[in-house]
């Protein structure tokens, strides 16, 4: 059979599979009206993960005879996607490709990647791109390589919702967004290159989320930047979702919010969320008022400490606070009793972000001043500065990595108590994660069993904890996992357990600990990083 030729190709590499990507279903949406009636008709698609090979993406690219090639270009698959564009303009140099997104947006000249495109957009592609492919097709050629993307208002977009399939709906998560922008100027973020906050027209925008609904939508992730910027829009789509989760409670929201801004009308509204079907992404990123006035970021930290410790206690929300190691000025000290003000505020989970040079970000305005030296490999992680040198930076990536692993994992909620207090909750996972180091020579491929074994010896022979109190508190947080293995400091009581009761086996497979429905879906995203693209 015959196969069609597809004239114009969206693609991009995710992260996971179960990431769908939100930027190529607005180009898709907008092929028509910024690019002329047919050009949607001509456009297809695809999208791959960064595991897959380089040459199987370019042979099933290639199996749709393509024109134009669009790529989305991000901090996490760039790498991936320069080998991939590379093949493609070895073996058919005659396809045109064109690059988008965060990571291509600014230092084009620096970038291999854009050496081997044929053209570039930069910024807002939404209407950029159409207008490009249908030059690119159907003339007159375009004579820029670097195409400055148009920012229209908003309302002149088509949105994008339509573009989710029925495999999307009930396999992947799904972004959607009521603004874009931030008024924030945080250095660190590519956000702080915006002049302000746009909100989408919310009559429009919440017809397109009932949409998604009715065709069977549950997972929401908001990718806004502050959605609680504006109380009377967050004021209504919560009420949205909190009047559908009453028929349908599986639904499951995700928002990131202003720490520091929490009003009443809001609260009122979240305290009526069931377990299980509300997340919120806070952005702590440091508690040092000299780091964050440097970095012009303006929190309120006690007000930020009282919305969260609200959100923990008041509400059955799954809170997820983040901080960044590495910010210019911050010592390993005023970091430690940040990080301990957040521990004592006790969020569901703190995720440890170490800081990027994401490209653009005004963050290298410090490189100078404090030394900052980072990885000229993605994902530009800094190595060291002027406060933390290189092996103390070692140590704490060593540190995100057990604490992704130990406390954020969910599966050690028990002994984690006991490793972290009293005391100081940084000092203790330090000493925890350089004893790991030095005992394993490894930050990952832990089997679950040798870990409950480590954690066993580490604060029995090290913390000098009694035996008795540390086998009650994993083997607590082991049969809440619903594993079947047999770490070997457990092995008697499992084995006791097992005789006393020959269907407790059958049992704890069906226990499992309490653990927020997104958490791993979080996780797998960049690495938050992912936050800033």
């Amino acid at each position: 059979m015959q196969r069609i030729a597809t004239p114009i190709v969206l693609a991009t590499l995710n992260a996971k599979y179960i990431h769908a990507s939100l930027g190529l279903r607005y180009l898709l949406a907008n092929m028509d009206k910024h690019g002329g009636a047919g050009l949607r008709a001509k456009t297809r698609l695809r999208e791959f993960v960064i595991q897959q090979r380089p040459t199987q993406i370019v042979e099933e690219l290639l199996a749709l005879q393509p024109q134009v090639i669009g790529l989305g270009i991000y901090i996490w698959n760039v790498v991936e996607t320069t080998q991939v564009v590379r093949l493609l303009k070895t073996l058919r140099p005659d396809i045109k490709v064109v690059l988008g997104g965060p990571e291509v947006s600014f230092e084009t000249d620096s970038q291999e990647i854009c050496r081997l495109a044929d053209h570039v957009v930069t910024g807002w592609g939404d209407v950029s791109f159409p207008k490009l492919c249908r030059a690119l097709l159907d003339g007159p050629k375009p004579l820029m390589k670097v195409i400055a993307g148009e920012q229209p208002a908003l309302e002149a977009l088509v949105l994008p919702y339509n573009e989710y399939t029925a495999e999307d709906l009930a396999k992947r998560l799904l972004y959607v967004e009521a603004s874009r922008g931030c008024p924030f100027k945080c250095e660190f973020c590519l956000s702080s290159l915006d002049k302000t906050a746009w909100a989408f027209e919310l009559d429009i925008f919440m017809a397109e989320m009932d949409a998604l609904y009715q065709r069977g939508a549950r997972n929401f992730k908001f990718v806004d930047r502050t959605f609680n910027l504006k109380v009377d829009f967050s004021v209504r789509i919560l009420q949205f979702f909190l009047d559908r989760i009453k028929t349908t409670p599986d639904i499951f929201v995700h928002f990131e919010v202003v720490p520091d801004s929490l009003p009443d009308r809001l609260k009122v509204l979240i305290a009526q969320f069931p377990a299980g079907s509300l997340q919120f992404e806070v952005g702590i990123q440091s508690f040092n008022p000299e780091v964050q006035q440097r970095i012009s970021r303006k929190q309120d930290n006690n007000k930020t400490a009282d919305n969260l410790r609200w959100l923990v206690n008041e509400s059955l929300a799954h809170v997820h606070a983040d901080l960044i190691f590495g910010l210019p000025g911050e010592t390993l000290e005023s970091f430690a009793q940040g990080f301990d003000r957040l521990y004592e505020l006790a969020p569901h989970e703190i995720q440890f972000g170490i800081l990027k040079r994401l490209r653009g970000t005004p963050i290298t305005r410090h490189t100078a001043d404090f030394a900052m030296a980072y990885d000229p490999q993605t994902p530009y992680t800094i190595l060291q500065n002027s406060t933390i040198d290189f092996v103390t930076m070692q140590r704490i990536n060593r540190f995100a990595r057990y604490w992704e692993m130990v406390a954020n994992s969910g599966r050690f909620s028990a002994a984690l108590k006991l490793l972290l207090e009293p005391g100081s909750a940084f000092q203790h996972f330090l000493d925890f994660s350089d004893w790991l180091w030095h005992s394993t020579g490894k930050t990952h491929e832990f089997a679950l069993e040798k870990l409950v074994d480590l954690l066993f010896e580490h604060l029995t022979a090290v913390r000098g904890l009694g035996e008795g109190d540390v086998r009650a508190a994993l083997l607590a947080d082991y049969r809440a996992s619903g594993a079947r293995g047999r770490p070997h400091c457990l092995a008697e009581l499992l084995s006791a357990e097992r005789i006393a009761s020959p269907a407790a086996s059958g049992k704890l497979r069906a226990e499992r600990q309490g653990r927020h429905v997104s958490q791993q879906v979080h996780r797998d995203e960049i690495q938050k990083a992912a936050a800033a693209a």
